[in-house]
């Protein structure tokens, strides 16, 4: 199993992953002649994708679904109420294109399983996705105010974690947002901060090599070295060294990572 996270952070977000019978997109949340353009920098292309799989509403998810499914005639996967609030946002989609992967549940795809989890954040149903093939395994969590027992029971031992570290709590409590916007980022259904994510990382992480992407950095409100550094801090006050089996990683906003083997 191999992956790429195209582009990670407030203004879109996208990950592929293939395996040696298919590929897939987790959501798609900028224009699909960008995706397209992302694919093209690590060898790939729409053709190679067979499914996209969308983990909620919100637009930095779903900005190029719609137009991706009708242009290369892409099944889409979503709960049930994620359907029901972005229907009018991603346009026409085929009904034979249109599939429901609902919340706790497991799908096949050939040699790859895809198991979906619930989040606390502030859509109408927002869920997210670890990937299983053979013992390996790769877990994705963002956008969530917290990472509950749950969730940490369904990624726990991933080889590799797309993690979010959202942002830095000084920087946000200090930033320009307004009170309403920082109170929401802060919130249950908000995002994680660096010492948080690490602290639920700290539960997860098993006595084994771990690569560890930091994701959906905030634009304003976090930067790459602030994240790491927090972050590997906290992990080193719960006991865990990061360079000894956990690695850390940063994603961009803009540049894909290269493929990378789970």
């Amino acid at each position: 199993m191999r992956f790429s996270i195209l582009a990670s952070g407030s203004t879109g977000n996208s990950i592929y992953i293939e395996n040696d019978t298919g590929a897939y997109l987790v959501d798609a949340g900028f224009t699909a002649k960008r995706i397209e353009a992302q694919l093209a920098k690590i060898g790939r292309s729409m053709k190679n994708v067979n499914a996209i799989f969308v983990t909620h509403e919100h637009s930095d998810h779903i900005k190029g679904v719609g137009v991706l499914a009708r242009k290369h005639g892409i099944p889409v996967y979503a709960n049930e109420k994620t359907w029901q609030a972005m229907d009018n946002l991603v346009g026409d989609v085929a009904l034979d294109q249109k599939h429901h992967f609902d919340m706790e549940t497991v799908k096949s795809f050939g040699s790859l399983s895809v198991e979906s989890f619930a989040v606390s954040h502030d859509a109408v149903d927002p869920m997210f996705y670890v990937f299983h093939e053979a013992d390996r395994k790769l877990a994705i969590i963002t956008d969530t105010g917290y990472v509950s027992d749950r969730m940490k029971g369904i990624i726990r031992s991933a080889d590799s974690f797309v993690f979010e570290s959202n942002h830095d709590v000084g920087m946000l409590q200090m930033g320009r947002y307004p009170w309403n916007v920082k109170r929401r980022i802060l919130s249950d259904v908000g995002h994680v901060s660096n010492e948080d994510a690490a602290v639920a990382m700290s539960d997860v992480i098993s006595q084994k090599e771990t690569q560890i992407y930091l994701s959906h950095l905030s634009r304003d409100n976090n930067m790459k070295d602030l994240a790491r550094m927090s972050v590997e801090q906290t992990l080193q006050t719960c006991g865990i060294t990061v360079g000894e089996f956990v690695h850390l990683h940063d994603t961009d906003a803009e540049n894909p990572t290269g493929l990378i083997t789970v």
